[in-house]
């Protein structure tokens, strides 16, 4: 029998994980964003260089997967009341920036040579600025509440509404001009465009959230992830079969989730497919950048690629500076959008293959891309250095109202949870609920609360929530297991939230304290205590009377805990009298077996001692 002959994948996967490890760490070690270590990876690895890879248009589909990905997470922050309270930056300083630099450049363009389609598809591809090394930097120097902070994300969040028209504008441009029904066929592809847009926006008003609230019941983690890539890479296949582009058909999936109540959870299970497909699309950048190219026409991309980033900053600057931001901000956040965008490497091939470009020219623009991505970070950093060391205190005085807001984070919310955020709700306390439960989640909805759907013993998903911003986390669920997870996780990765933890019994709260909680309490605790009172006023005693044995019975309880904590179970044994379920005080009587079973169980159990609270039986 013949020989089978295949390709193995796992050479070319090797490489692109080896580049990856290799070069983000170095570049991130350097001050530098991710970006620009995936890109430098891509050129080294490249067949300009080391040709390890030879043919980069193979990955390119794969890796174009990880901007449909991208545009998908963007529409999941598209929130309504979101966007309402950053219009005024949005349409403003957003429309203009874009405006003005696209006209710009395309003039630019025009004046070099390029063709109206050309032009177009130039100015709008450069003048996009580059979302993830924009965020990473603020991510990076924590300023993403900052007001330069809130407004770069601004224009940003327009440049990215933005993608889809101009995804649509280009196949259009691409259509006039041709000959006989031309026109009318650009028509038709609009019209069946327009009806494949409605079909996504009724089947995600209508179908999306009972699809996902049936698959959440199953409880079965890895079908919510398979569901949230079939939408996504359903939509964005749907919408390359009518002539748009993948990336807006995600967008729209994207806007149609954002105000799930699963939409952190989708967003948590899409992120990690994002990430690396979104590294591998910036390394197949790199690889698709002609050294040859480069220096062939070193001098003009050597003036050019400075000047557009200098340019860039000018204009962003100019229009936060007309509305009312400080010079020093204007200039930070302009700094922060001088490189061009992610996106400018998805217009620019797609006007190659419209034929609004060259080739040749095409590929000198998306050289121009890559490099001002590669400086522009850096000019930005430099910038930035300079600033803060000129700056006063004066100039930085800027609040947005509630940006301070305190904020709590409640995970689970069972019986214990609702019952917390009561007080919380009575306070007008900004307040968000995780919880993995439908019935649950549907329940938080009616308190007005910020309700996510998700598991909390997940990083990604506290992340999601906003858990790194919140004043104070509580870990509400009734799984002992699960609690001491997310207190140990909760407290390593959000250090300045303070962490308030239900505890099941007295060896857990023990557990949750050495996890270095805030707050722990026992969950019927205090409830038993209240009853006790009660009680002992239906004996006989006065309200005072029975709180100040109450009292005694806690305070005999904290110290008992705290000889735990710091010296071992056993040892309060020997320093205070028995520990539970045994009494706190020595009884003046004798227990007495009612039946024979009952002195039998009683004389069977005495050789053992349980070393706990009040109460509580150990397990």
């Amino acid at each position: 029998m013949a020989d089978v002959s295949h390709t193995s994948y796992l050479p070319p996967i090797l490489t692109f994980c080896a580049g990856a490890v290799i070069a983000v760490p170095l570049f991130r070690r350097l001050g530098q964003s991710a970006v620009l270590g995936y890109l430098a990876a891509g050129i080294v690895i490249g067949p300009s260089a080391l040709a390890v890879i030879q043919d980069p248009a193979t990955i390119r589909g794969t890796a174009e997967i990880g901007v449909v990905l991208l545009l998908f997470l963007v529409g999941l922050e598209l929130q309504p009341a979101r966007l309402y309270s950053m219009r005024k930056d949005i349409l403003g300083a957003g429309l203009s920036q874009m405006t003005l630099s696209a006209l710009a450049i395309g003039a630019a363009g025009w004046f070099l040579g390029l063709s109206l389609g050309g032009s177009v598809t130039v100015g709008l591809a450069l003048a996009l600025s580059a979302t993830s090394i924009a965020l990473q930097l603020l991510e990076e120097r924590g300023d993403g509440n900052e007001p330069y902070g809130r407004r770069t994300f601004s224009i940003l969040l327009f440049q990215d509404i933005s993608i889809a028209p101009m995804l649509a504008l280009l196949p259009l441009l691409a259509t006039t001009g041709q000959e006989k029904g031309g026109a009318m066929q650009a028509l038709g592809g609009l019209g069946v465009a327009f009806v494949a847009i409605a079909l996504i926006v009724l089947a995600g008003r209508y179908a999306l959230n009972p699809f996902f609230r049936v698959l959440a019941k199953t409880g079965a983690k890895e079908v919510m992830t398979a569901a949230a890539l079939l939408i996504v890479l359903g939509a964005a296949l749907l919408m390359e079969h009518v002539g748009l582009s993948m990336a807006m058909g995600a967008f729209l999936a994207g806007v149609l989730l954002a105000d799930s109540h699963f939409r952190h959870e989708l967003e948590a299970d899409i992120e990690p497919f994002r990430g690396v497909l979104l590294g591998l699309f910036f390394m197949a950048v790199g690889m698709s950048l002609d050294l040859r190219l480069v220096l062939d026409n070193a001098l003009l991309l050597a003036l050019a690629a400075p000047l557009l980033v200098l340019f860039k900053i000018a204009v962003a600057a100019s229009i936060l500076r007309a509305s009312c931001s400080s010079m020093t901000e204007a200039i930070r956040a302009g700094a922060l959008l001088s490189p061009a965008g992610e996106f400018a490497f998805v217009l620019l091939p797609l006007g190659i293959s419209l034929g609004l470009l060259d080739p040749q020219k095409g590929a000198v623009a998306t050289a121009l891309a890559a490099l001002s991505m590669l400086i522009g970070p850096v000019v930005a950093k430099l910038i930035d250095g300079w600033l803060l060391a000129r700056a006063t205190p004066e100039t930085m005085e800027e609040s947005f109202e509630g940006a301070d807001a305190p904020s709590v984070v409640v995970i689970g919310f069972g019986r214990f949870g609702q019952i917390v955020t009561q007080a919380l709700l009575l306070q007008h306390v900004d307040v968000t609920v995780i919880d993995s439960d439908v019935e649950r989640i549907r329940s938080a909805a009616r308190f007005g609360f910020k309700v996510y759907y998700g598991d909390g013993t997940r990083l990604d998903v506290l992340r999601a929530a906003g858990a790194g911003k919140a004043r104070v986390i509580c870990v509400c669920v009734d799984d002992r297991e699960a609690a001491l997870r997310i207190a140990q996780m909760a407290k390593a990765e959000f250090p300045a939230a303070r962490l308030h933890a239900r505890a099941y019994d007295r060896i857990h709260a023990i557990d949750l304290m050495k996890a270095d909680v805030d707050f722990q309490m026992r969950e019927t605790f205090e409830s038993a205590l209240g009853f006790g009172r009660v009680t002992l006023e239906a004996v006989g005693l006065t309200y005072d009377e029975a709180s100040l044995v109450i009292d005694n019975v806690r305070d005999r309880d904290a110290q008992r805990m705290e000889i735990q904590f710091s010296e071992g179970l056993q040892a309060a044994l020997d320093k205070v009298p028995r520990v539970s379920p045994e009494p706190l005080v020595k009884p003046r009587a004798k227990s007495k077996a009612l039946t024979p079973e009952t002195r039998e169980v009683i004389e069977d159990g005495g050789a053992e001692v349980a070393v706990g609270g009040v109460g509580e039986p150990e397990r």
